[in-house]
């Protein structure tokens, strides 16, 4: 199979080497993801819960403002950091089926976040306190939620087998 090959060579590699055998460098690496998801996870609630209603007195345009920007640092420091943590076992993680899991749902994740930002009234923002999100944008906040939380659940899944 390619991807196995893939992965051999991935795993032969020195900075893969370097990972497994260093005692400070894969848990700073774990730990950077870690702080990714945090940011991730933490700017994009508020955001998904103000779009299904809640937060109704905070205005939506300075919420995404502050929050969107976050939320895309935490999701490149976790993509980073997990290629990297990836590179430590590659062998293992390709035939892990929860791996292939993972990624399917975090791609469904960006998908639905960039869905919503290529709405036009997403665009214009409905900005004023107390105005009441659209129907579709609950639906996007609520599969949001769900969908990070099925991608964190998935990986630390994978992190106890």
């Amino acid at each position: 199979m390619p991807l196995e090959s893939l992965a051999a060579a991935l795993q032969a590699t020195g900075l893969s080497e370097l990972l497994r055998a260093s005692v400070w460098l894969y848990p700073l690496v774990n730990t950077g993801h870690v702080v990714g998801i945090a940011l991730l996870f933490g700017a994009i609630v508020p955001l998904d819960l103000r779009l299904i209603g809640a937060f109704r007195a905070v205005p939506l345009a300075p919420l995404t403002a502050a929050l969107v920007p976050t939320a895309i640092t935490g999701l490149l420091l976790a993509l980073a950091t997990g290629a990297l943590l990836f590179a430590t076992r590659p062998l293992d993680y390709v035939v892990e089926p929860l791996f292939g899991i993972k990624l399917v749902l975090l791609g469904a994740a960006v998908l639905n976040a960039l869905w919503l930002r290529v709405d036009p009234q997403w665009r214009r923002l409905g900005a004023a306190p107390g105005t009441a999100p659209r129907p579709r944008w609950r639906v996007h906040g609520a599969l949001s939620v769900l969908l990070w939380l099925a991608v964190i659940t998935a990986g630390r899944l994978i992190g106890y087998r």
